[in-house]
């Protein structure tokens, strides 16, 4: 459990070390011309206290931590910011508690459809718990992107790429958008939470089918939106098909037949769902001729 210490001010630390500093000076100087041999004592001593206020005096960074062991117990962590004195016995090791990005490197998974493809995430994360992060694991930096990566290749086998593997799928890693990075991220802090980092943000960076199923893919992807396409066209055309039958019977410009209607609906219908435009022909005879 972190425990945070308040250290008394480093300034007067500083000023009893120059005193000190003055003290031995004159102590020397003295005993030299007279031979008193307390003196050379006294500056010893004297010595002795600036060595012990010295090392104790320690600068603490904005955003940095200092944290506290006395001979292998954990004493406490510094936040504190500025120039401090703490016990000189006591050993002091630093820790930046400042925002960190992690990008995270392109990895080759399978989805849940069992679909190879590239993913990439990028993690905000900085220390919160100064105690866990140092002595509960291993090299915090290594145990972030050792967990990070196995969190984004759960998350990559966890859903489908997109709809069109699975039509069901709630959330897809393409089409997923924030609902996707919230699971990375709720993912990522319980992780991480026994090394006392905070996620702040995670999002996926780079998503892509990989190459040698990208090619097929695409067609895939095309020929869904072809037939799309095609779909609404055609839904257009019979519209507008009913539309004009509807109007010329109800204008009575025109007396159509059943045959007479099928060949206007059959021409209609090129016109309207061709790619290219249609090339008019003129009849000049009867239908039946």
């Amino acid at each position: 459990m972190e425990k945070v210490s308040s250290p008394i001010s480093g300034y007067l630390a500083f000023v009893i070390a120059i005193l000190l500093v003055i003290g031995v000076a004159v102590c020397i100087f003295i005993s030299a011309d007279t031979g008193i041999a307390s003196l050379r004592l006294l500056a010893v001593l004297l010595g002795i206290a600036f060595i012990f206020t010295v090392k104790g005096i320690m600068i603490v960074n904005p955003n940095h931590a200092r944290v506290l062991t006395f001979f292998g117990k954990y004493v406490g962590s510094v936040k504190q910011n500025g120039l401090l004195w703490i016990n000189p016995f006591f050993r002091s090791q630093r820790i930046s508690l400042r925002a960190n990005n992690l990008n995270g490197q392109t990895l080759k998974v399978n989805d849940k459809m069992g679909n190879p493809i590239e993913i990439a995430a990028v993690i905000v994360w900085q220390v919160s718990d100064t105690y866990k992060a140092m002595f509960e694991v291993e090299g915090y930096q290594q145990y972030v992107q050792i967990q990070s990566e196995a969190a984004v290749r759960h998350l990559a086998t966890s859903c489908p790429y997109d709809k069109m593997e699975d039509e069901t799928a709630e959330i897809t890693l393409r089409d997923g958008g924030e609902k996707v990075n919230d699971l990375l991220e709720k993912e990522l802090n319980e992780r991480l939470f026994a090394a006392g980092i905070v996620v702040r943000e995670a999002r996926i960076s780079h998503l892509a089918y990989a190459p040698e199923i990208a090619g097929a893919m695409l067609q895939r992807q095309q020929a869904t939106a072809i037939v799309a396409a095609r779909s609404k066209i055609v839904e257009g055309a019979v519209g507008m098909v009913e539309m004009a039958l509807e109007q010329l019977s109800r204008k009575q410009l025109v007396t159509l037949d059943e045959e007479r209607k099928a060949a206007m609906v059959s021409n209609l219908m090129v016109v309207l769902c061709g790619e290219k435009s249609a090339t008019p022909v003129l009849n000049t005879g009867s239908l039946y001729a």
